[in-house]
Order: structure tokens, then C-alpha cells, then sequence
């Protein structure tokens, strides 16, 4: 009897959770850094999208307090208005070129210089290169380019004898220009996220595939590109995230021109809401983009980052 009341039970013998937050120091962390994430969070995120959401209510110009309470009308006003939807178009434009050009592109180029030799660190560095430099200066660099009178789109206007061609004012063509440069900006940053995918890929699958005869083709296709599923839905978030976000090379290129034909979301806010000060209605078009985001998120996150 004596041993059978010594024995302790699992339940006993093993320390609570909060003596093991204690002692590995995760409580202590927890508390350390969460309340100033928590109020960094509420005074820059939380706070500002309340008070777009009541100034979405007013004609106000954003000097003094708002006054004229103007209730759904900014949103009629959206609704109706024909430069919103050409943004709202162009941003779906933005995001399925993304998708389906960026990303491939990108994920093939990883597929070739993924390898750790001197030569694909090279390539690496080459193909990051754009992603380093700023949106502004990405945007000016280009518009020069495609400048009619004294850009690369100049010299080849005259070495074709051709008259002088100014694509970024061209209704035409002013909108695949800035598909190209949005291509060429972040196709690096997909690329890295591809490598580190495939360097993180064992290589005795591939060796093991190797030996049962599988031809390259056939290692990438069904050994490395389903192992790349979770990279792959990482870098459509970041591509449609980043598309619903797009405005630095927007301003720089062609300022929602010609005729607000190039205009996303955020540039349309940016020039109908802010320089015209008219705050009440750029907080209308803040709420739509933040109602877009955060379905995306939400869909996005509960169907394709569920299965990764």
C-alpha cells in the first residue's frame, strides 16, 4: 500500500502551462512586446480606419472639424463615377499579371539559378536589383525611358524613321507600360521566395526520383512543383496584396494619365481624394480598398493557405 500512495500521477507530475510560459520565458516575451505592438497597432491602424469610416460620411475638405454631413452620398458618387471603375479595372489588371506572368516567370527563373554556384549568385543579384531600388525612382527612371523627345523611346523613334512616339501618353499603350514595369519591379522578390523554397527541398527526393529513371522535366513537374504549393500561395498573397496597394510607380509614370486611364485604387484616391481636398470622399475610396483587402485576406486565407 505504501508504494502504490508514492506513485504520482502524469497529471501531477507534469507543470502547468503557465509554469512552462514561465520558465522558458515566453510569458516574459509576451508581455515585453505586445503592448507596444498593441498600441503602435491602434494609433496607427485601428484609430485611422474609424475615423476614415465617419469622415466617409462628410463633405469635408480637411481643414477644421467636418460639418457637413453628406450621409451615402460619396459612395453614389463613387459608384457612378467612370475613372473609379477604369481604376477598379486596371487593378484586376494589375493583379492577373501578376499571377499569371510575374510569378511564372519568376518561378521559372528560380527553377535555373537555384543551385548555390558563384554564376546563379550572379543572376540572383542582377534579377533583385530592380526590387532594391525605390517605387519613385523606379517610375522616373522609366519615364524617362519611354520619353518621346529625349528617352530610349526617342533614339529608337529615329533609328526607325519613325515620327516621335510618347507610349505613357498613348490611351493605348500608356496602360501595358505600366503592366511592364510592375512585371519588371518585383519579379526579383518572387524569384528569392522560389529559390528559398527549392533550396529548402531535400535533395534525396530528387535523387531518389533520378534513380527511378524520371527525366528532369519530370522531377520538376511532380517532385518540385507540388513541394512548391506553399511558396506558391505566399507569392499570390504578396502579388494581390501588393497590387490592391500599388501607387509609387503609378504617380511617377503617368500620373493616372492620360485622360485617368491608368488610375488604381490608391491613385485615384490619392488624385481625387487628397490634392483635390476633398477628404470625406478619399475616405470613401479608403474604406472600399479596405473592404477589398480584407475579403481577400479572409477568402484567401480560410481556401488557399488552409491547405499549405
Amino acid at each position: 500500500m505504501a508504494e502504490t500512495n508514492n506513485i504520482i500521477s502524469p497529471a501531477q507530475g507534469r507543470p502547468s502551462a503557465l509554469k512552462r510560459a514561465l520558465s522558458d520565458g515566453r510569458l516574459v516575451t509576451v508581455l515585453v512586446f505586445l503592448p507596444p505592438a498593441l498600441l503602435l497597432f491602434t494609433l496607427f491602424v485601428t484609430l485611422p480606419l474609424i475615423e476614415a469610416a465617419g469622415y466617409a460620411g462628410y463633405k469635408w475638405s480637411g481643414y477644421g472639424d467636418p460639418t457637413e454631413w453628406v450621409g451615402m452620398r460619396n459612395f453614389e458618387i463613387l459608384q457612378k463615377h467612370s475613372a473609379f471603375h477604369q481604376s477598379l479595372m486596371n487593378t484586376v489588371w494589375v493583379i492577373v499579371a501578376s499571377c499569371l506572368l510575374q510569378i511564372p516567370l519568376a518561378m521559372s527563373m528560380a527553377l535555373l539559378i537555384y543551385r548555390k554556384t558563384w554564376s546563379n549568385t550572379v543572376f540572383r543579384l542582377i534579377f533583385f536589383a530592380p526590387y532594391i531600388l525605390a517605387e519613385v525612382a523606379t517610375g522616373l527612371i522609366w519615364s524617362f525611358i519611354f520619353d518621346g523627345d529625349y528617352g530610349v523611346a526617342a533614339m529608337a523613334s529615329q533609328a526607325l524613321g519613325g515620327e516621335p512616339f510618347f507610349p505613357l501618353s498613348d490611351r493605348t499603350w500608356a496602360f501595358p507600360v505600366v503592366l511592364f514595369v510592375v512585371v519588371w519591379k518585383f519579379f526579383g522578390f518572387h524569384m528569392m521566395i522560389f529559390i528559398a523554397a527549392l533550396q529548402g527541398i531535400p535533395e534525396d527526393l530528387t535523387e531518389a526520383a533520378r534513380i527511378d529513371g524520371a527525366k528532369p522535366g519530370q522531377i520538376t513537374w511532380f517532385v518540385k512543383l507540388p513541394l512548391l504549393k506553399p511558396a506558391i500561395a505566399v507569392s499570390v498573397f504578396f502579388a494581390v496584396i501588393g497590387s490592391l496597394q500599388l501607387f509609387d510607380l503609378i504617380v511617377p509614370l503617368t500620373n493616372g494619365g492620360p485622360s485617368n486611364s491608368t488610375h488604381t485604387i490608391v491613385s485615384y484616391l490619392y488624385t481625387f481624394g487628397l490634392t483635390r481636398l476633398k477628404v470625406g470622399f478619399g475616405s470613401a475610396v479608403g474604406i472600399v480598398l479596405f473592404l477589398i483587402t480584407v475579403a481577400f485576406a479572409v477568402v484567401y486565407r480560410n481556401t488557399a493557405m488552409k491547405e499549405t
